[in-house]
C-alpha cells in the first residue's frame, strides 16, 4: 500500500518536468534551417569570452542570428522582429548593449530572455551546444 501511495505522489512530478524545448512557433517568422559553429578561440568571437557580449551572424537565419553570452549561459535568436510581418519588416534587429530593438516598432527585447513586456511574441530562439571551445547553434 505504501508503495502505491509513493508511486501516486511521484506520478505528478515526472509529467511536470519540462523538456527544455522552446517553442518556436512564430507566424511572423520564416523556419530556415540553422547550423552554425563557433571557435571561441578564433579572433573575432573572443568577445564571447565574456558576459553580455554578444557576436552577429548575417548567414544564417532569417535576418540573422544574435550569439549572447548570458553570463552562465549562451544564447542565440533570430534578428527578425518577431511581432511584424517578416515581408514588411525587412530590416534586421539593431543590437544596443544587452537589448535587441526592432526598427520597424521600436520594441525593445532582453538578450537574456528574448522577451519584450506586452508583445505576443518573443524573439525567436536558436539551441546553443557548448562543445569545449565552440558553440553549435542549430533549430
Amino acid at each position: 500500500m505504501k508503495r502505491y501511495i509513493l508511486f501516486i505522489l511521484i506520478l505528478p512530478l515526472v509529467f511536470s518536468c519540462d523538456t527544455g524545448t522552446v517553442n518556436n512557433r512564430n507566424p511572423n517568422i520564416p523556419n530556415y534551417t540553422v547550423y552554425l559553429e563557433i571557435n571561441l578561440s578564433l579572433p573575432q568571437y573572443s568577445n564571447l569570452q565574456f558576459a553580455s557580449n554578444h557576436v552577429v551572424n548575417y548567414s544564417q537565419g532569417a535576418r540573422g542570428i544574435v550569439i549572447f553570452n548570458a553570463g552562465s549561459n549562451f544564447v542565440a535568436f533570430e534578428l527578425a522582429c518577431p511581432n511584424q510581418p517578416y515581408a514588411t519588416c525587412t530590416t534586421p534587429m539593431t543590437i544596443n548593449g544587452v537589448n535587441a530593438e526592432c526598427d520597424c516598432d521600436n520594441t525593445v527585447y532582453s538578450l537574456f530572455s528574448g522577451q519584450s513586456a506586452g508583445q505576443p511574441y518573443p524573439m525567436k530562439q536558436y539551441r546553443v551546444d557548448v562543445s569545449g571551445g565552440t558553440l553549435i547553434v542549430t533549430n
